[in-house]
């Protein structure tokens, strides 16, 4: 007889690996300590976890500083310098380009999927969405019909998603997201819309961009009772959502891009630039138009930065020479300076101009508002070159604004082309800005975690990306 063979060792059944942690990301826009203490949802979610200040990026606007968040690059290496600037192959000043090839380095769920293949990514609503490698994307797109007319809309991925989202919630609310209509109703349909798809598709990952701080507090300034009712109304409008996330074990991170301030004073650099022979127009049809192909020197303004394009080397000292008087300019950059706060890239103007702390930089550049370009009366963000915070505002020196308002309404509800001509063309009314680095905590940005001991001490903006990976239990 053959003795029996040694038996095996019996071996437990190993564990299927934990997948990763849900998040749920909130991008608050301009929340600060003095704002969280009128938002009872989130100062009790930071309570229970963990909060501290949040060092931003210059230019401190939204596409530079989300695309810092989901790289962990500054904009010397991502590429996004502003919301928009000069591209110079193409002779054009293009703003809230939509196409995520625009922005390089390795994105947030690029570094997960390293560590767990198959991780999904909701973006509701975030910037540089389209093309981005996410699994369920909602951003903000007109339908530009063929005649010329502009309807509310947005874009998503899958496709299904559009009319599965338009069912539920109705059309994106274009209106109400930017000009003189915007208000709470756009950032509850972004909401609403986040809250279906964490219920309907279980993302690993959910950012979603919450813009309605951005509103008020532009138009009356951040220590304005109405803004602290924004905030307010926004908190309300989130407590369902951050219940939703509670009771799934989804950890929430709730962060801004900036802190608004207080300003008083328009800066008009591209008239300076005008006056001193550097900045050319074209004229059609008696308006003026920008001709950047053809100037020495011209700046594309962005809230509180203004990227300077000089063609030729030789208009340097030119181009200073015309700025270094101009009140409200607090510093401008060279490339040693650009250098030093990382905006040292292709893209960037050849200066860059900081506003003081009250002050902030208007795109104007013709001399007599009777030349004015037909756009400039508008909500026409992608022709003006360079940001213009009164479209937030109806001319309140045209009595009759209102009924020019409701024509034009009128004529879009029957299917007609129509211009909503309202927009002032007097910036005075501007009364908060943002763009200069913070000059102190309580008014600059903030992140809070539902995690306890998460966020400990200051969080730079190029760590937010290792945070969420470690709170994702991906790092």
């Amino acid at each position: 007889m053959t003795a029996d063979p040694t038996p095996e060792p019996k071996t437990e059944p190993s564990e299927a690996p934990a997948g990763p942690t849900p998040l749920l990301v909130l991008d608050v826009v301009g929340l600060t300590p003095q704002l969280l203490a009128h938002m009872p949802n989130l100062k009790k979610l930071a309570a229970g976890g963990s909060q501290g200040p949040l060092t931003t990026v210059l230019p401190a606007v939204t596409c530079s500083a989300q695309s810092t968040f989901l790289t962990g690059t500054l904009p010397s290496e991502h590429g996004i310098v502003g919301n928009g600037w000069y591209f110079r192959e193409l002779g054009d000043v293009l703003l809230w380009r939509q196409h995520n090839g625009l922005v390089s380095g390795d994105k947030l769920w690029d570094a997960a999927r390293r560590v767990h293949p198959g991780y999904t990514v909701a973006n509701i609503c975030w910037w540089y969405a389209m093309g981005a490698d996410t699994d369920y994307t909602v951003t903000p797109r007109p339908v530009y019909y063929a005649d010329g007319r502009k309807e509310p809309d947005c874009y998503t991925r899958p496709p299904a998603l559009h009319d599965e989202l338009h069912d539920k919630l109705g059309t994106f609310p274009l209106f109400h997201f930017w000009g003189p209509g915007a208000d709470l109703v756009s950032s509850q349909w972004i909401i609403d819309a986040t809250r279906h798809i964490i219920d309907t598709r279980h993302p690993d990952l959910a950012l979603c961009y919450l813009p309605h701080l951005d509103y008020d507090l532009q138009r009356f300034g951040p220590d304005d009772p109405r803004s602290h009712q924004a905030a307010r109304d926004l908190d309300a409008a989130m407590g369902p959502l951050l219940d939703d996330a509670r009771r799934e074990g989804r950890t929430v991170v709730a962060l801004s891009e900036y802190g608004i301030t207080n300003v008083s004073r328009p800066v008009d650099i591209n008239r300076a630039l005008r006056r001193a022979g550097l900045l050319e127009v074209h004229t059609q049809d008696g308006m003026e138009y920008l001709d950047p192909m053809a100037s020495r020197a011209f700046a594309v303004s962005d809230h509180q930065i203004s990227h300077i394009y000089v063609r030729r080397p030789e208009d340097m000292d030119a181009t200073r020479e015309a700025l270094k008087d101009l009140e409200g300019i607090e510093e401008i950059l060279d490339d040693e300076g650009k250098k030093n706060y990382g905006l040292d890239h292709p893209r960037s103007g050849e200066l860059v101009a900081v506003a003081e702390p009250d002050a902030w930089f208007t795109y104007y550049y013709w001399l007599d508002d009777a030349k004015a370009p037909d756009f400039a009366q508008l909500v026409e963000i992608h022709r003006k070159p360079g940001y213009d915070p009164v479209e937030l505002f109806m001319d309140p020196l045209d009595p009759y604004v209102k009924v020019k308002a409701a024509k034009a309404i009128a004529r879009k509800k029957l299917g007609m082309r129509y211009r909503l001509a309202v927009v002032p063309l007097d910036p005075s009314p501007i009364r908060g800005s943002h763009g200069r680095l913070p000059t102190s905590d309580d008014e600059g940005p903030l992140i809070l975690c539902s995690t306890p001991e998460a966020v400990t001490g200051r969080t730079e903006a190029t760590d937010v990306k290792s945070l969420l990976l470690n709170l994702a239990g991906l790092h």
